[in-house]
């Protein structure tokens, strides 16, 4: 059964718009907007890093330690820290210009880089506007030519600029000779008019038009970089930035930061994995006079991802729910950002099918068992030749009738990104002569984080498209086809088909 949301509904946590003040803009209108724009490299989407694409936040001290005691560099570590914040004002970036000056001095670039990296990965990334995503993508589809800005180094804001897929990054350069930081700036600090000047002379370089481009940004220190812009938004304004925006009609957008985790949420997650394990008891239990495992399996999920639904107060919203049931068999392959996405999919194909997971799943106390009583294929990602041979019997349960459900990403993905596909899904659908289904999965990432047990409440949307007929395809040549198909991912995330 699939629990559907009312149309006016908000999405998860960190999903969508909170409510506006009179005047403000919404997401969608700024969507609007952009496709109805000009477009070409001409035209430029910067945005600030800093309040707009990452929100402000203090590194949790948990972090803190574990970051500090792996890079044995205590005050290297301290300022990369307490600067992904961002500044608040001219006085606490000064303090950290120095504080980096000085502590950075006679480190090797690559040591920060790596840092940066492992900052992004353990918590940086949990941190990203969604709605910030989306706009990147939007101006991306248009052809514009994306530009992240900061008055931090790249050390902290590169990582970011990789995962959104933003190739140009403007912000404060440190000094290095010979691999090894010098204790100074390289240039202006790209600070108040240091950030205008710099967006400035790169518009200059690439011939872009100012007039045309959208800037977004936040603080007061970014009103020079605003005033730059034919379409400036005021991203999460403060007051100053309010002011002027009211003064000059420039379109706000207020974005809705990631929380941590409310005594609810906890309660919920209990409540769900309580309704999980209950519920596929009770599938199983259900089914057991008929001595057929695949009847238990299908009653085991169906009843299991019900159950947990009901428990944690998630709602799965599906379009296209009649490509979930034909053809079949079928590969079915999904987009793939959190652990809930097991129950989603569950919800959405009902019965008559498998899996393929990665070894490490196996060993997870609670979803290790489940996947191994519904007969999920678990392959060793870090032995290439083990792997094909561990798939070829799924091309004999495929030919047996079972659809089979494939991740080809091959990992959770820190963002809405959709990362590269792998071939394996394909190449068995080829060998079975069976379809490709794509589904298509918004939000889950948003119920629960990456690597993140706790489970939100709110929506997740689901899109089945149609089926992708393989038999034609070349086993030798199929890098081309797959990417096509990965586009239909990211084409479908960023056109919604409605209901």
């Amino acid at each position: 059964m699939t629990h559907r949301a009312s149309g006016g509904e908000l999405l998860a946590p960190g999903v969508g718009i909170i409510e506006q003040p009179i005047g403000a803009m919404d997401l969608e209108e700024a969507v609007a907007a952009i496709r109805s724009g000009p477009r070409g490299p001409r035209v430029a989407a910067v945005f600030d890093f800093g309040g707009t694409v990452v929100s402000g936040f203090n590194p949790p001290a948990a972090l803190e330690r574990l970051v500090r005691r792996r890079s044995g560099r205590t005050a290297v570590t301290n300022v990369m820290l307490g600067s992904i914040r961002g500044a608040r004002s001219e006085g606490e970036y000064e303090r950290f210009l120095q504080q980096a000056m000085h502590t950075w001095a006679g480190v090797p670039e690559t040591e920060l880089d790596e840092l940066g990296a492992a900052l992004f990965h353990r918590t940086v990334h949990g941190h990203l506007y969604p709605e910030a995503w989306r706009l990147v993508r939007e101006h991306e589809t248009a052809g514009h030519t994306l530009i992240l800005v900061s008055s931090l180094t790249r050390y902290q804001v590169q990582p970011v600029a990789e995962e959104l897929g933003i190739p140009n990054v403007l912000c404060t350069t440190m000094s290095v000779q010979d691999g090894v930081l010098t204790g100074h700036v390289d240039g202006k600090p790209l600070w108040r008019n240091g950030k205008a000047d710099a967006v400035r002379r790169f518009a200059a370089t690439r011939g872009i038009d100012l007039a045309q481009s959208w800037i977004y940004a936040d603080s007061a220190a970014d009103l020079p970089l605003l005033q730059l812009a034919g379409h400036p938004f005021a991203v999460n304004p403060d007051p100053r930035v309010v002011l002027e925006a009211a003064e000059k009609s420039w379109p706000v957008l207020h974005f809705r930061p990631r929380q941590a985790p409310k005594p609810t949420d906890y309660a919920r997650t209990v409540s769900g994995f309580g309704a999980l394990v209950g519920g596929a008891l009770f599938g199983v239990a259900a089914k057991a006079h008929t001595k057929q495992r695949r009847q238990m399996a299908d009653s085991m999920m169906t009843v299991a991802a019900d159950s947990t639904l009901r428990g944690t107060g998630v709602r799965v919203r599906v379009s296209g729910a009649e490509n979930a049931r034909a053809p079949r068999p079928a590969v079915f392959i999904f987009n793939h950002q959190s652990q809930f996405d097991i129950i989603v999919i569950a919800e959405v194909l009902g019965a008559g099918f498998t899996g393929v997971a990665k070894q490490e799943v196996a060993n997870n106390p609670l979803f290790g068992p489940l996947m191994r009583f519904v007969e999920v294929t678990f392959i060793n990602r870090g032995d290439s030749a083990a792997a094909r041979a561990a798939l070829q019997p799924v091309v004999e349960t495929l030919r047996g009738g079972l659809s089979v459900v494939i991740a080809p990403e091959g990992t959770r993905s820190l963002t809405p990104r959709v990362g590269a596909f792998k071939k394996g899904a394909f190449h068995i659908a080829i060998q079975a002569g069976v379809p490709i289904i794509p589904v298509v999965i918004r939000n889950a990432g948003e119920i629960a984080w990456r690597n993140s047990a706790v489970v939100r409440k709110g929506v997740v949307d689901v899109a089945v498209l149609p089926p992708i007929d393989v038999s034609g395809w070349d086993p030798a040549q199929l890098d081309d086809e797959v990417e096509r198909v990965r586009q239909l991912f990211v084409d479908t995330l960023l056109h919604w088909p409605e209901n």
